[in-house]
């Protein structure tokens, strides 16, 4: 490779060379991330109240694995589990075990506490 290629080559993979790892967001500004908008780390570890829809009921006994989230079953055969969540390493665990039940996720959506989500 000519040597100006190769510096070229170095400017254009400087995080290859380097002995730290960038953020998110420092890659994006320095376009390494194509089309993706910055991530925003500012809420990740703050505690938040979520309902998690799923697709038929769970009866009360499920309370306690899903870490006492509150347990409400729609008439459209869909089950709502609300509550607080601590972080959102909490929620990844919460949504694995909503996999490992093999059971339809249908949405996740953060709420206000005591608000709850009653579209069809």
């Amino acid at each position: 490779m000519p040597a100006h290629h190769i510096h070229l080559y170095l400017l254009f993979n400087k995080r290859a060379y380097t002995t730290t790892q960038l953020t998110a967001q420092e890659e994006y500004a320095q376009g390494a991330i194509m089309n993706t908008p910055p991530v925003s780390t500012d809420d990740h570890h703050e505690p938040g109240h979520y309902e998690i829809r799923i697709m038929g009921h769970l009866d009360d006994r499920w309370a306690d694995w899903f870490e006492g989230m509150t347990i409400t079953l729609a008439d459209n055969d869909e089950t709502r589990l609300t509550g607080p969540v601590a972080d959102q390493s909490a929620l990844h665990g919460l949504l694995r075990k909503v996999r490992d039940l093999g059971v339809r996720l249908i949405s996740v959506n953060r709420i206000e506490p005591g608000q709850t989500d009653d579209k069809p």
